[in-house]
């Protein structure tokens, strides 16, 4: 018999589920890229044909994670991320299989955080939640990583039978979370233009155009980055054990999940804007790693770019959310981000997997990414100026 938790308490146990496996999967492609004789840059496409199926599917998964009770969406989403894992056992194209996976994490992730504002009422609770929520992901990425990289090495079939079991228990612990009525009145037939409509409606508004500007430049950093660390690490450190790569990847995740628990006792809700500052500090040190050659060193500034990025992301995550709960509704609200930060993303990686095929150097890539999050930084701070100045 499954113990009593709190509605909240359960979607944040399924969630840490959910998030453990999914961060397992790509060190475990990485364990089947290698030993299936894929090519170096075959780790960042299949991380972009996980973004894709953000990018494809963000019109429709709003609108059904709206029309739908939120807590049978989130089973939905798992049970299409589990097919993803069966079908990695059944050696398809690891690039395929993940993209399958990525259709399922589309259609999980706007339920998950569409049904915060009907958990925690008010601002302060919401960015609770949202601080907990980011909190409980990171440190599922942080474990699943480790995970992932430890049992790719002892046995991949293994790593993906356990992938199989923990999806299974996040499907039962969503059993806790009680049903919202859902709005069966939305239909899909006009998704694209009444999307294409909300997507205007929350850059029109000027803190959730701040904001979606802000987390999906922030994900594209972090996304682009770990595809760099990726190479990097062996490169200068001489390190080549995916369990030792993946436990320097984590590192970042323990700095986000000290960013995201400190959040509001710095930042409000209403003081967003002051996240910019936490921005500026991360892109510095990402633009660090040109100069470091020491793990000790390395393992720092991975802190400090997790912890800075975790303060950047939670109130624009709440300011979204109750901009969109009061405006578009919650789950097509966070399609839309999930659009934003995943065409991020993905054209961020991309133009990674582009640059390692034609031989661009590590260090070039990590000057680019570190330029480019600091150019969206100083647009955010010139919006923030340009909002006061029309007040």
């Amino acid at each position: 018999m499954l113990p009593k938790f709190s509605p909240l308490r359960a979607l944040l146990l399924a969630q840490f589920l959910s998030a453990f496996v999914d961060n397992m999967i790509l060190f475990i492609a990485l364990g089947i890229i290698h030993r299936d004789g894929y090519p170096e840059y075959y780790l960042p496409l299949v991380q972009s044909t996980f973004l894709f199926s953000y990018i494809i599917l963000s019109p429709w998964v709003g609108r059904f994670a709206d029309k739908k009770p939120k807590s049978q969406v989130l089973m939905v989403g798992n049970v299409v991320k589990t097919l993803g894992i069966i079908l990695l056992l059944a050696k398809c194209d690891p690039a395929i299989s993940y993209g399958v996976v990525g259709i399922g994490a589309v259609i999980y992730s706007p339920a998950k955080y569409g049904i915060l504002p009907l958990l925690a009422r008010g601002e302060v609770a919401l960015l609770r939640a949202n601080s907990s929520l980011e909190s409980y992901t990171i440190l599922a990425i942080l474990t699943g990583s480790v995970a992932g990289g430890y049992l790719s090495e002892l046995s991949i079939p293994l790593s993906l039978l356990a992938c199989i079991v923990l999806y299974g228990l996040s499907i039962g612990v969503n059993i806790l979370i009680p049903n919202d009525p859902g709005n069966r009145s939305i239909q899909y037939s006009n998704a694209v233009k009444e999307f294409v409509a909300d997507t205007a409606t929350l850059f029109h508004d000027k803190q959730s155009h701040y904001s979606l500007i802000g987390t999906g430049s922030f994900w594209m950093a972090s996304a682009v980055l770990r595809m760099i660390i990726f190479a990097w690490v062996p490169l200068t450190l001489s390190i080549s054990s995916r369990m030792e790569i993946s436990m320097i990847i984590a590192v970042t995740g323990i700095g986000i999940a000290v960013g995201a628990i400190i959040t509001p006792y710095l930042i409000t809700v209403k003081e967003y804007h002051k996240t910019a500052w936490y921005g500026l500090g991360m892109g510095i040190c990402i633009l660090a790693f040109l100069l470091i050659k020491a793990l000790a060193i390395a393992t720092i500034f991975l802190l400090l770019i997790g912890c800075m990025g975790g303060i950047f992301i939670v109130p624009m995550n709440a300011c979204l959310q109750h901009i969109g709960h009061q405006t578009i509704g919650a789950g097509k609200t966070i399609a839309v981000q999930n659009f934003v930060e995943n065409s991020f993303m993905f054209l961020g990686v991309g133009a990674y997997t582009l640059a390692f095929k034609f031989g661009v150097s590590i260090h070039s890539s990590l000057a680019a990414t570190g330029i480019v999050f600091l150019a969206f930084v100083v647009y955010l701070v010139l919006l923030t100026r340009q909002a006061r100045g029309a007040r």
